[in-house]
């Protein structure tokens, strides 16, 4: 289904797309940067290239043995001359082919090996990466421009590295070898060959020129059907739903064809190129055969030198034919890194400091100093100088209206966001003095919308438990962590806690779901824990049975708690009333009630909302 374009967004049209990532650096500039991950592969690769290098020039110097042959046995004939004149030529000759096609076999086993370890270390360099930077990054690029990235662009740059790039190198050392050896062989036929050089070199320019933005457009638009079809597939369920995937289809269809076309002209323009490549080259021989059959008439070269002359130039001619091919596979790995690197460059604002804070028995006070959050080009603030404090082991509930920044608030805990300017405090340390993995490891967060991993229920649940804990101790953890989330129903699934969940949960039920997400919070037995609404999804019994655990488990753990119903706010020691951004007013419920209008609007709101629910849910059953 076509969706909403973020101006930032790397899915708009090629006509809203700004200037791409590394289109002003020259192709040996992007390339360059490629150097310190390729660094731990670089002698095998340089041996690589020595090889094909090796195998080349053996071939080039088949067509001297076989001149000096011509000259010598057979221009004397062989009556004049021992029959074992011919033995060491044609050993000569066998003994290059055997080279060469050693050599070969010796580059591929050189390169194959460090190609894949570099594309392997690439791949995780980008994961890892893509997990450092904030969730505003994640909100403005589509998935599946990050996985053509990660497996298309890696692939093809680690094909390229193995072949296109020695393939480059060598058919250029090879030309201009040959070319020189040409120069100083044949004299007139080697100027007439160098001639034609120059056409070959002035349309693999322009090509070049064409072809780099056709292969960056080719790649972009290979991104946006990747997320389409992600996008798709994860809505599959709406889609059906609402009888509209004929509607994704022809959203699709659409991509596909602009796609199509677009690799269309990158094939025409690689044919164009190719055979002009074919037939300049023949062309150049034409009319040297031609002038060397004059000359050789004139007694101005022998017929082994030009015998010799045009298998030198049958040895160059293919490298010719073959640039074509591998100026466009250079140009499209060119366009990967720059891709690969438009990401790795990308600054992740939420890096740890140089000189962490370490926090050490984390006893879980919250304070927010004169908080203000806008989201990356808003210019109007989500939150506007939030001052408030959660003291350690209370339980605060935070309730508002929709919009007036509850979850954007949670989110700042964990530090998935950083404030734009005050100060999240933990213990009176500042969040930004900490590493992130400390602050994540001491608040934990259940969201409404859970998130499941293609993983087991075990490994769902554990996510956030320390590895290095033992065996029972983490199952201890696992059992009571289920049985607060009222998570009872995974031991009747086929394998049990070891039973695979399929992509992000969606086989089990929305209630499911968010049990387990709210176990996995509370197994990780956080000293904050951040509970966004992780109960709208469940009946009304379920509800009370997990609310009713939930006192039991947050008693001495300091907990935010966002309120979208009012049970939720049974949970709570004391309650914040967020209003446009900022905190109202704080107090306990009852106090509220009695003192403030718009806590009791709220609370009318959400109990109009919940018996709203309630009825639609009774209607369904039914």
């Amino acid at each position: 289904m076509p969706t909403q374009k973020d101006p930032d967004s790397p899915t708009r049209t090629p006509s809203e797309r700004p200037t791409p990532a590394g289109s002003q650096l020259s192709t040996l500039a992007s390339v360059r940067r490629l150097l310190p991950h390729v660094r731990p592969a670089m002698w095998p690769l340089i041996g690589g290239l020595f090889a094909a290098l090796g195998a080349s020039l053996a071939a080039l110097a088949i067509p001297r043995v076989l001149q000096t042959l011509v000259e010598g046995p057979l221009a004397a004939g062989i009556a004049d001359h021992d029959r074992t004149a011919l033995v060491w030529p044609v050993l000569a000759v066998l003994a290059l082919g055997l080279a060469e096609a050693g050599l070969i076999l010796l580059r591929r086993n050189l390169v194959m090996y460090p190609g894949t370890r570099v594309e392997a270390a690439l791949r995780t360099t980008l994961f890892r990466h893509l997990q450092e930077l904030p969730a505003a990054f994640h909100d403005r690029w589509p998935g599946g421009q990050l996985l053509s990235r990660s497996m298309g662009d890696l692939g093809l740059l680690r094909r390229w590295m193995v072949f296109g790039l020695l393939q480059l190198v060598v058919s250029t050392i090879t030309i201009v070898v040959g070319v020189g050896i040409l120069l100083a062989t044949a004299g007139w036929l080697g100027l007439v060959y160098l001639a034609g050089a120059i056409p070959v070199t002035v349309i693999a320019f322009r090509f070049s020129r064409r072809y780099r933005v056709i292969a960056r457009l080719s790649q972009d638009q290979s991104g946006d059907l990747a997320t389409t079809v992600e996008e798709s597939v994860h809505g599959i369920r709406v889609l059906k739903a609402f009888g509209r995937g004929g509607d994704a289809l022809r959203s699709f269809t659409g991509q596909a064809e602009q796609l199509q076309r677009t690799e269309i002209r990158k094939a025409s323009n690689q044919a164009t190129v190719t055979t002009s490549l074919q037939l300049i080259p023949e062309l150049t021989l034409g009319v040297c055969l031609v002038l060397g059959v004059w000359l050789a008439s004139e007694e101005q070269i022998t017929v082994g030198g030009l015998a010799a002359f045009f298998l030198t130039a049958a040895v160059i001619n293919g490298p010719v034919v073959d640039l074509g091919t591998t100026l466009s596979m250079t140009l499209n790995a060119r366009t990967a890194i720059d891709r690969f690197f438009e990401v790795m460059e990308t600054p992740n604002t939420l890096a740890d400091p140089t000189d962490p804070v370490d926090l050490h028995h984390v006893r879980g006070e919250i304070r927010l100093e004169d908080v203000t959050f806008r989201y990356e080009d808003d210019d109007r603030p989500v939150l506007d100088h939030v001052d408030l404090t959660l003291p350690a082991g209370t339980t605060t509930a935070l309730v508002g209206l929709t919009g007036s920044g509850k979850s954007t608030l949670a989110m700042l805990l964990p530090r998935v966001h950083d404030v734009t300017s005050g100060a999240v405090l933990l213990d009176g340390t500042d969040l930004r003095h900490a590493r992130r993995s400390d602050v994540r490891r001491a608040v934990a967060v259940a969201f409404e919308d859970p998130t499941l991993f293609s993983a087991s229920v075990r490994d769902n649940v554990l996510l956030g438990v320390d590895d290095d804990l033992p065996d029972h101790v983490r199952e201890e953890r696992l059992l009571e962590a289920l049985d607060v989330a009222q998570a009872g129903f995974v031991h009747d699934l086929p394998h049990g806690l070891d039973t695979r969940i399929g992509e992000e949960g969606l086989s089990l039920s929305g209630g499911q779901r968010q049990r387990l997400a709210l176990a996995r919070a509370i197994a990780a037995r956080p000293r904050v824990l951040v509970l966004d609404d992780p109960l709208s999804a469940l009946d009304v019994s379920t509800e009370e049975a997990v609310t009713a655990r939930l006192r039991d488990v947050l008693a001495g753990t300091t907990s935010l708690v966002i309120a979208h119903r009012p049970s939720t706010v049974a949970l709570a020691d004391r309650v914040a009333v967020l209003v446009d951004g900022r905190v109202s007013v704080v107090g306990t419920h009852r106090e509220l009630l009695a003192t403030d209008a718009h806590y009791r609007y709220v609370i009318a709101s959400l109990e109009d909302d919940w018996d709203h629910h309630e009825h639609e849910t009774t209607e369904v059953s039914r």
